[in-house]
Parts: C-alpha cells; sequence; structure tokens
C-alpha cells in the first residue's frame, strides 16, 4: 500500500500555481490533484464550493459542499481532510497536491492538513516575478476584485500576497519573459531564506471537458509514455509541454514540514525577517533600536512609513506600552498594526517556563541589560528605498534624549493615539 503524501500549493499568482501543479502531476506517478473552488463564496449562504479530483491525464471526480458559517475556508476545512483520508484509505496515490484557491493563505490550510493526522511534506507558493511589485502594491480589497473568500473578507490583495509568499519555505518560480533582474532581486530579499525553484513555461487548462469521470482510486499513473524517461521534455506545442518536471519542485513537494516551526517562523516575536541587502536597484534596510517610539510622532509619520517601501514588517514598542509587543505589518500603502502579547522582559520569572524554546532563543539573541528584549526590529524592502531619509524619519520618532531620561512613569502618561488601530 502506497503511503500518501500531501503538498500545498497555493499563490495569487494563477498562471504561476496552476503549473507547478502540472508540474507535480507529471513528475510524480500516481499523484493527483485536489482544488476546491471558492469563486461564488460571496454570493452568500446558498453557495457552495465545488471541489474537483484530477491526475495529469484528466478529471477524476467532482463534488460540491455547501458554506460553513458563510465561509468558504470553512467549508473547505471540513471537505479537505475527509477527501484526503479517502485517498490515504485507498493506498493507491503516492501524492495529493492540495492546490489552494487564489486567496486562501496556505498557513491555516497546512494547520489544518497536519492536524488530520495527515503527512505533510510541503508548502510550496508560485510566482511570477514580474507580477510581485504589481501585488505588492495592490492595496485594493479581495472583494474588489472577486478573491473575497467569504462575504466578511476584509483583506487585501497586497497583504493576503505577503502573507502566501512569506509562509511558504518553497517558492516555484514562473520562468516569465516579462521579469528582469529587479524582480528577481525583490523575490530574493522578501523571502531570503525560502528555497527558490523554477517551473517553465505557461499553463493550459486540461482538455476534461465532456471525459468521464473516475471511481475514487481510479486515476491514471503520470508515467511517461512508452520510449520516454522521466527527464525526457515534451515538445514544444505537445499537450504536456507546459508541465515540465523540474527534478527539485519535485524534491520540495516531497521533502516535508514542519507546522510549528513555519509558525515559528512568522510570529513576530521570533520571526525570521531579510536581512540588508542592495542589488539591481532593490533595497532591504534592517532598522534595529532599543529605545521605544513616541508614540504621537510615530502615529504622525505612518503614512510616509507605509509609503516608503513595498513592503514593511516587524516588531517594535511605544513609550507608553512598554510591556506591549506590537507587529508591524505594511504591504500597498496599508499598515495593520496588532499587539502580540508581552515582551518576554515583562513576564516573570515562573511564566517563562511556558513559552516557547524558539522564543525564548530569539530574545537572548536581542536582549538588552536593561529592556531586555523590548526592541524595534522593522524591515524595509523596495526598488528605490531612500535608505537615508527612511533611517532620518525612524530615528526622529524615537524618544528624545530628555523624553528618555524621564523615566517610564512619565513614558506611560503620554498621549496613546495607537488606540485606534489596537481597539483598547
Amino acid at each position: 500500500m502506497t503511503q500518501l503524501s500531501v503538498a500545498i500549493v497555493g499563490g495569487l499568482h494563477a498562471d504561476a500555481r496552476r503549473a507547478a501543479v502540472e508540474a507535480l502531476l507529471a513528475g510524480v506517478a500516481g499523484s493527483v490533484a485536489l482544488h476546491h473552488d471558492l469563486s461564488t463564496a460571496a454570493d452568500g449562504p446558498d453557495a457552495m464550493v465545488v471541489r474537483t479530483v484530477r491526475d495529469a491525464a484528466g478529471l477524476i471526480s467532482t463534488g460540491e459542499t455547501p458554506l460553513v458559517n458563510d465561509c468558504a475556508c470553512c467549508a473547505l476545512r471540513e471537505d479537505l481532510v475527509p477527501e484526503l483520508e479517502r485517498l490515504a484509505d485507498a493506498g493507491l496515490t503516492r501524492l495529493a497536491v492540495v492546490e489552494l484557491w487564489d486567496s486562501v493563505e496556505p498557513k491555516a490550510m497546512a494547520e489544518v492538513v497536519a492536524s488530520g493526522g495527515l503527512r505533510l511534506t510541503s508548502v510550496i507558493t508560485a510566482v511570477d516575478p514580474a507580477l510581485l511589485l504589481p501585488y505588492l502594491g495592490n492595496g485594493d480589497d479581495l472583494a474588489e476584485r472577486g478573491l473575497a473568500a467569504a462575504t466578511t473578507d476584509q483583506r487585501t490583495v497586497a497583504d493576503t500576497f505577503a502573507r502566501q509568499l512569506e509562509y511558504a519555505p518553497v517558492l516555484a518560480v514562473l520562468d516569465s519573459e516579462e521579469a528582469d533582474d529587479e524582480d528577481r532581486a525583490l523575490l530574493a530579499q522578501l523571502h531570503p531564506t525560502a528555497q527558490r525553484v523554477p517551473i517553465g513555461g505557461r499553463w493550459r487548462a486540461p482538455e476534461v471537458a465532456g471525459g468521464p469521470e473516475r471511481g475514487a482510486g481510479q486515476h491514471r499513473s503520470a508515467a511517461p509514455p512508452r520510449g520516454a524517461t522521466s527527464h525526457d521534455e515534451p515538445a514544444p506545442g505537445s499537450p504536456r509541454h507546459s508541465a515540465r518536471r523540474p527534478p527539485a519542485l519535485i524534491t520540495a513537494a516531497l521533502a516535508g514540514f514542519d507546522v510549528d516551526a513555519a509558525a515559528a517562523a512568522q510570529h513576530p516575536a521570533c520571526a525570521l525577517l531579510p536581512t540588508d541587502a542592495d542589488e539591481s536597484g532593490v533595497t532591504t534596510l534592517v532598522w534595529r533600536r532599543h529605545r521605544p517610539f513616541h508614540p504621537e510622532r510615530l502615529y504622525a509619520a505612518l503614512e510616509d512609513l507605509c509609503c516608503a517601501a513595498a513592503r514593511s514588517r516587524g516588531r517594535f514598542w511605544l513609550a507608553e506600552r512598554p510591556d506591549t509587543l506590537l507587529h508591524w505589518d505594511a504591504a500597498g500603502g496599508a499598515l495593520c498594526v496588532e499587539s502580540v502579547g508581552p515582551w518576554l522582559a515583562s513576564l516573570p520569572d515562573a511564566a517563562w517556563d511556558m513559552v516557547p524554546p524558539v522564543r525564548r532563543a530569539a530574545a537572548a539573541l536581542d536582549w538588552h541589560p536593561e529592556h531586555g528584549d523590548r526592541c524595534q526590529h522593522l524591515v524595509f524592502t523596495s526598488p528605490g528605498l531612500d535608505r537615508d531619509g527612511l533611517e532620518q524619519l525612524l530615528e526622529s520618532c524615537l524618544l528624545t534624549d530628555a523624553e528618555y531620561a524621564a523615566g517610564r512613569t512619565a513614558w506611560e502618561r503620554l498621549p496613546r493615539p495607537f488606540d485606534t488601530f489596537l481597539e483598547v
């Protein structure tokens, strides 16, 4: 009996995502792709989510599931694990490729798959480098673009794409003729720790219309035709030309995935943020300080700071709330600020045993003799970044020497303009 592996492939760049899925189906014998179409999610509670299962040769089955709590992603959670369990029990499928619908974020689905006891071996986000900047700069609501996963979905194109990109340890990169060195440098700087694997060609929809559905477990093998080897390249113009089989992508899809480590790498307290870089007109500025921000001056500078870079993120602290770790998350000209709990330095010693080791290790690397792990750690990445101007603006938002010397009691009496963000 074949042990089922599950690989998640997502991303708003639909052509790149589909090319990656086709490459995996063509390159891994005994593989199938599951896809839930959430395009009707915004139609209301009567909408249905359509599930398809296919292999390299075509459609295997289709099904429908209703919305759950008026949320298409909730319906996906309810339907996905049972379908994967069915494939696992049949013992005929080596790899199940979960192709996420456009705006579904991989973190939630990875945790759903792992919590179901299934063997999750990879999370991959597919990217067209030529579309990086247009998507990161797109502050439109998903609903305006027909990409909302629920009637209440308030996410934007930019922040959704940024999270898709930064969560996945593997990026499947489309060989795009429109991409230039600046695009590739931007991708490398946004997620420098990711494994980037190439995928070639534009995806062409498989010809499945009118074809008979096959029963559960009766998918055809994706083995190469007679006389071909597993590394033969289909001739240009052939039906399988766009489904190339880069060995690196297949290896990455079966390599293994740690859900807890992936979550820790995104948590603001210990996130693996980009490092300083400057290449092909793209710059990443890492700005670190231990002095707190003056809340009013930082608030007044928010518009300029958000527009200074295509992407910025990190953690910071405000003088009037010195025990609160704040998360900075900006893309598309919009900023999200949220509290993610206390700084470790504000906790009693007895509480440290309840903190994950990775968080304690991150705090130890950044420990200050007076402030502990409290710090400003913000990262800005963009083509044409004005590094000097941005640094000067950030420095101007810190407490002055006199304000700093006044001490914590005086700091806590400062105005609290960020209450509008934090809803306290």
